[in-house]
């Protein structure tokens, strides 16, 4: 679950890197991108603005050293937080798991022609069975691979494709000047439809705080966050550009695929055989990647926030790790079925995002911000954002026409999370010491923060 707390800084900057550089950038941003210029970096700056913030948050995540973000929920409110917590945790990644799994059927019909649904077949079994047999210490050894192929694909193509079609001359030639613009040809709203799906999920990012209970210490917690948020602003930037030129070229109508074609189609474009070569291993590398730390969160809040908590607290560790694998192919089975209720992976990646963000950022962010807040604020602010944000995917499905575009779940979802927390907060009592003192002092111990407690109620 967490590799023995003894990962080192250049290990956790290249899992960090590998968990956030997804499908989600490879498909969904990239096509996106390719649709409506560099506006579509609003999209990816939500999560570097998410980073920046998280630096301050790093050491203090490590210095908790417990196991899944429900532990933190259960410690600062109560069970019912690390239920419903867990319960937006596995919704949100087995759909993130499930694009996964279209991304490699992508992979697998452009390069060998095997048809999508037998490529998302074998790359759902991979995934699954590396997954199992991995854990966090194999997942983070081989993510050091992962995100050194990711970057340096990704920052030799997009030059290469640039100035091989044309440069910028080629660029304003064959692209609306609307891809230039900051927002597109859209407005503010659309910007920040776009930007916070990202930026609440990133600060409520189960895999980034598992990582942070991985590293060796709180020094290599906070020292990875920062060389996570350049490459991650370096990698997306380059991404979306790639998109971008290479469409101006290709002109593709499923662009989710831009830079799946690109690869295929590399030397077209300027990039020699050995270069397309490396984009699709860091194709397979982002979606590999991404997809065994998407399904080993969910299986160990299962394990540890459902089966070790209620059903089997005596669990010896051999035990818990049989479980956990058990779990691993349950989610990995729900993930694949996932895949027909979602046309995009766009849509599938907004849903996700806004389900952590709405669901689990506010009051995993005030557990560490704001000690004024209740176990009951926390709890509805989860059951709220979580609610809310169901209740319009659903009416989505129904409805012949959306209700609401995915892009803008987040704008109602997180303003009734926040609200929720905030005025049921208010209108409760302040929560004990015990429930706020391990988040804010450094070298006073929970049982100190009770036994201080105690000590005051016997006076």
């Amino acid at each position: 679950m967490v590799a023995g707390r003894s990962v080192p800084t250049y290990r956790l900057v290249g899992t960090l890197l590998c968990v956030w550089i997804g499908s989600g950038s490879l498909l969904a941003g990239a096509g996106l991108a390719a649709q409506v210029g560099f506006s579509e970096l609003w999209m990816a700056a939500g999560a570097w603005i998410g980073i920046i913030i998280v630096f301050f948050l790093a050491a203090r995540v490590r210095r908790i050293a417990e196991y899944t973000v429900p532990d933190i929920l259960e410690l600062r409110y109560n069970k019912w937080a690390r239920i419903l917590g867990t319960i937006v945790i596995i919704i949100a990644y087995t759909t993130i798991v499930g694009y996964q799994f279209r991304g490699g059927g992508f992979v697998l019909n452009l390069i060998a022609d095997i048809p999508i649904d037998q490529g998302i077949i074998i790359t759902a079994v991979f995934i699954i069975t590396f997954t199992a047999f991995a854990g966090m210490m194999s997942i983070v050894a081989v993510d050091v691979i992962n995100g050194a192929v990711i970057t340096a694909a990704v920052l030799i193509a997009t030059p290469l494709v640039f100035f091989n079609i044309g440069g910028a001359e080629h660029l304003t030639a064959t692209l609306p000047a609307s891809h230039f613009k900051i927002f597109g040809d859209a407005n503010f709203i659309w910007a920040m439809g776009i930007f916070f799906p990202t930026f609440f999920l990133l600060l409520g990012e189960s895999n980034m705080y598992q990582k942070f209970f991985s590293a060796k210490n709180e020094k290599s917690a906070k020292t990875a966050v920062v060389w996570w948020v350049i490459g991650t602003i370096l990698v997306e930037t380059a991404i979306a550009s790639l998109a971008i030129f290479a469409n101006s070229y290709f002109n593709i109508v499923e662009t989710e695929k831009i830079i799946l074609h690109t690869a295929r189609h590399s030397t077209e474009v300027g990039i020699p055989l050995v270069g397309g070569l490396l984009l699709i291993c860091a194709a397979v590398a982002i979606i590999v990647s991404t997809g065994n730390s998407f399904l080993l969160t969910p299986s160990t809040n299962l394990t540890r926030d459902i089966y070790q908590r209620f059903i089997n607290p005596d669990a010896d560790q051999k035990r818990v790790v049989f479980i956990q694998r058990i779990m691993v192919v349950i989610l990995g089975v729900a993930a694949y079925l996932l895949l027909t209720q979602f046309e995009t992976v766009l849509a599938m990646a907004l849903t996700a995002y806004t389900m952590v963000g709405a669901g689990l950022t506010p009051a995993l962010l005030a557990a560490f911000l704001w000690k004024r807040v209740t176990v009951a604020g926390g709890v509805a602010s989860i059951a709220t954002g979580m609610g809310v944000t169901l209740a319009i995917t659903a009416a989505n499905s129904i409805m012949e026409e959306q209700f609401l575009s995915e892009q803008y779940i987040i704008l109602p979802a997180a303003s009734a999370s926040i609200l929720a927390l905030i005025i049921v907060s208010k209108l409760t009592p302040p929560s004990p010491p015990e429930k706020w003192k391990r988040f804010y002092t450094k070298d006073t111990s929970l049982e100190e923060a009770i036994k201080e407690q105690q000590a005051k109620a016997i006076e």
